[in-house]
């Protein structure tokens, strides 16, 4: 077949199962490659459209998909979404009944079945692999690929045993796909999966619709209840914490705030997780509070704000959990609220943590980067591209764009700190430093820097300590936490090299809504669709956002349908949604429109 008659094929599919009218970014790319034969690693941000990377090719070939996840709610969702797109689809793990297993096992071997869904471990299981045997299999589909690196944010070693798969059936084709992977997780996963003549594609890891603030910690709960309550209000966000009890200790004050929230970590029972993640996925206006337990699998398009009242340990986890707002393109917000004690607190956990010193050194510097993107007073989006090895405009979006920070020339409060840190021999922490500086520690009376700092609160000592971190200005040392001096701090009190630094944001919570602005009509339409989805939703027990998600429902509502033929323009229904939902769609159009007139 030539790639014209592919590409052909692959958009008759497209439109007609999955209701899109062309494929974005290189998603076409893809297809064309693993329909000629050939392996792939696909690098495309969340939200990018890599399922139908793989789910179209499967429809085109002969013979079953097995595709690779690590998580069961994950791939119920992703199923249940291909059913009612009219695809043939399952999925294989320890919550089917024995009856539901005999089935799958009967749709493989009929071949009714084009798609299934299976975990690492049990893919590699001998049984497993002794039944594909008499099954023909067209593709592996290996998803969140990173986590077979350990230099990725989420290392599962089970992934390193999936070798087993093409070493019992080399015919068998794969693409290799993940979010997020800087260059060392890129030959990592490689290496490890065996991709090595594998056509590699990387796409933009641009996020335009997502708006990032970041802001200085001071009462972090009252911030984040203020974000809410001013920009995501009747929102379903995410609230990520480094800990089980500031998880639960969190979800409990938004919840006296009469906020919507759950709390969401491992120390949970396994039924309470279950039903916490059910009504996440299912129900509208939910925030989950939770640690990165809550993480890969959100499939969950319409999450219009991810927060982060803790520092994420690196750019990689950062952008993946912030990259879980927005899927649907719609405006979104990361917003994330730190303090000089999270990067004291992040470093210990990583020091304390249970891996080698070459791990530990290289997860140090992605703290370090994680603190600069912080700290820095230029564009977000440029330095998160930049990041990744992409370079692009200014945004003109996020908080730094919106709001440049003032500099000011910080020399003398720089070399006050620099000085204090060299009289106390380079061992204490920032909080004796701040301390002395300020003239509160009386056993370091005697010393000449005593005091010097007197003129500034302690929330303004704690921002140049950040910001000298940031800049290789300080460093910290052993597990103690202490201040050091770096050559650059040499230069800098011997009075060769001037510091600026930027003054500390004022920081009130404010709206910057970017979505459309809807009429009256338009607004009761929006809020009938939602009603009748949720109810279909919850009848069917399926996520709301599988029938269709928020953009598809404001394509409706910005076209106001009233023919099964303008149905077919919506984006995001395909042939069958359009035959299972049309009538009901067109009912609630007709009847908003009456009313209206």
């Amino acid at each position: 077949m030539t790639h014209e008659n592919i590409l052909i094929q692959a958009r008759q599919i497209l439109r007609e199962v999955f209701g899109f009218q062309d494929f974005r970014a290189q998603q076409s790319a893809i297809i064309t490659a693993l329909c000629t034969r050939k392996n792939v690693l696909a690098l495309m941000p969340t939200g990018a459209g890599k399922s139908l990377c793989y789910q179209i090719p499967a429809l085109m070939m002969n013979g079953l998909t097995l595709v690779i996840s690590p998580l069961i709610a994950l791939m119920d969702d992703q199923v249940a979404a291909l059913r009612l797109a009219g695809v043939s689809a399952a999925a294989l793990h320890s919550g089917r009944t024995p009856d539901e297993i005999r089935h799958i096992a009967e749709q493989m071997r009929s071949g009714s079945l084009k798609l299934l869904y299976v975990a690492p471990e049990r893919a590699v299981s001998e049984r497993f692999l002794s039944f594909l045997q008499d099954i023909p299999l067209s593709l592996l589909a290996i998803d969140e690929a990173h986590c077979v690196s350990q230099w990725g944010h989420d290392f599962r070693p089970e992934y390193r045993q999936l070798h087993q798969i093409w070493q019992r059936f080399p015919h068998i084709r794969r693409i290799a796909m993940t979010a997020t992977a800087d260059q060392q997780t890129r030959e990592d996963i490689i290496q490890r999966l065996e991709l090595h003549n594998a056509e590699m594609f990387i796409s933009s890891f641009d996020r335009p619709n997502i708006d990032y603030q970041v802001i200085e910690k001071n009462h972090a709960k009252e911030q984040l209840l203020q974000f809410i309550e001013v920009q995501g209000k009747n929102q379903c966000g995410i609230v990520y914490c480094h800990s089980r009890k500031r998880v639960e200790e969190i979800a409990k004050f938004l919840q006296e705030h009469r906020i919507n929230a759950l709390p969401y970590h491992a120390g949970l029972e396994t039924e309470i997780r279950s039903e916490h993640q059910k009504r996440f996925s299912r129900e509208d206006n939910i925030i989950m509070v939770a640690t990165v337990a809550f993480g890969m699998g959100i499939d969950k398009p319409d999450v219009r704000f991810v927060a982060h009242i803790d520092l994420p340990r690196s750019i990689e986890h950062f952008y993946q959990e912030s990259g879980r707002a927005g899927r649907d393109g719609l405006p979104s917000i990361s917003w994330l609220c730190y303090g000089l004690n999270d990067i004291m607190l992040t470093r210990e956990r990583i020091l304390s943590s249970n891996i080698d010193n070459e791990r530990k050194n290289i997860e140090l510097g992605k703290l370090n980067d994680m603190v600069a993107f912080c700290e820095q007073s230029s564009c977000r989006r440029q330095y998160l591209l930049r990041y990744f090895g992409e370079e692009t405009e200014a945004c003109h979006h996020c908080d730094n764009c919106r709001q440049p920070p003032e500099q000011y020339d910080a020399t003398i409060h720089v070399q006050k700190l620099l000085s204090a840190i060299w009289r106390v021999g380079q061992n204490q922490n920032a909080t004796d430093i701040i301390d002395i500086l300020r003239g509160k520690s009386l056993h370091h009376r005697d010393l000449s820097v005593f005091g010097i700092g007197a003129d500034l609160s302690v929330r303004g000592w704690r921002s140049i300590v950040r910001q000298c971190f940031a800049q290789g200005i300080v460093q910290v040392r052993s597990q103690w936490q202490t201040l050091q001096l770096t050559d650059l701090a040499v230069s800098i009190l011997k009075n060769k090299t001037p510091v600026s630094l930027r003054h500390i944001r004022r920081y009130k919570a404010k709206s910057h809504y970017t979505g459309n602005f809807l009429t009256e009509r338009q607004e009761n339409l929006r809020q009938a669709l939602r009603e009748w989805r949720l109810e279909y939703a919850k009848d069917a027990d399926i996520p709301a956002f599988v029938i269709f998600n928020d953009r598809t429902l404001m394509n409706i509502v910005e076209m106001m349908p009233t023919t099964f033929g303008d149905l077919s323009g919506v984006e995001g229904l395909g042939e069958k949604k359009i035959n299972d939902f049309g009538e009901d769609i067109l009912a609630i159009c007709r009847k908003i429109s009456n009313k209206a007139g």
